[in-house]
């Protein structure tokens, strides 16, 4: 049981990244069950790599990276509304072109600059087991906030993540609230890339959600899944980066990815047996 414990115990830099990836974990289950039930899959990969060049003007010019962070998701934000609401163009046109805009900006930014190397690590992959104090206290605050905007707007999120036009004859608006939900998610994304980087994040949005959709069929018992996932993903990929000397960010999603297979194999095993019973 050492192995399990002992690293956590007699650490506190591991003991704070556990408490840091638990928060991040939690975030990302609320967001990420509504990514998935909306198929926002998209704009989730795209905001959480088109913040990148937000983050490296704000590194470049002294400011903090998670200032950066929110600049450059408000404008991908912005801009797919924009395009979307002036143009004939899908969502999914306006969001594939900033996507490219935005990821080749940041890489001419950081190819710009000799200072980038160790930042463009940090950006990328994030910094869980060197993350400070302050960086979870944030995190902790942004974390309440979305599990209680997720609170506050769940019947019209329910209502938009199944029957959009339903929320309307409801008597919500489901452009509102689809701006509401996209805020969220570039919320979760913003405090997360200093703690798995903006490349990785992703992976914690999508990864226990979907599993979290295969096993539940309420959107609260995804939303408990997707978290249950998510902090076994964080406690084991820590394991692995300890142990084994792996990047932690990687062992991380890593971990993810293995349990939503692990969850597929077990849930089409499952349904297999049923059918040859009935």
């Amino acid at each position: 049981m050492d192995i399990f414990i002992t690293p956590f115990y007699a650490n506190h830099f591991m003991l704070q990244a556990l408490a840091a990836g638990v928060l991040v974990s939690l975030a990302c289950a609320v967001a990420g069950t509504f990514i998935v039930l909306r198929g926002l899959a998209f704009i989730g990969d795209a905001l959480s790599h088109g913040v990148l060049p937000g983050i490296a003007l704000a590194l470049l010019l002294g400011f903090p990276g998670i200032l950066g962070a929110a600049v450059g998701a408000i404008f991908m934000i912005g801009g797919v509304t924009l395009i979307t609401q002036r143009s004939r163009l899908s969502s999914d046109t306006a969001i594939g072109l900033l996507f490219v805009g935005m990821l080749s900006l940041g890489v001419v930014i950081v190819s710009r600059s000799s200072s980038f190397s160790g930042d463009l690590t940090r950006i990328l992959f994030g910094e869980i087991l060197g993350i400070s104090q302050s960086a979870v206290l944030i995190q902790l605050i942004a974390t309440v906030i979305i599990g209680l905007v997720a609170l506050v707007c769940a019947r019209p999120f329910m209502l938009l993540s199944f029957d959009p036009d339903q929320s309307q004859v409801a008597g919500f608006s489901p452009r509102l609230y689809h701006n509401i939900m996209l805020f969220m998610i570039a919320t979760v994304i913003i405090i997360s890339f200093q703690t798995v980087g903006t490349l990785l994040v992703f992976g914690l949005l999508v990864a226990p959600a979907a599993a979290g959709a295969m096993i539940a069929r309420r959107i609260g018992a995804m939303i408990a899944w997707a978290a249950v996932f998510g902090v076994l993903s964080v406690y084991f990929g820590l394991l692995l980066s300890y142990h084994l000397s792996l990047s932690a960010g990687a062992a991380i999603v890593l971990a993810t990815t293995i349990i939503f297979f692990a969850v597929f194999v077990i849930q089409n095993i499952r349904r297999h047996t049923a059918e040859v019973e009935a």
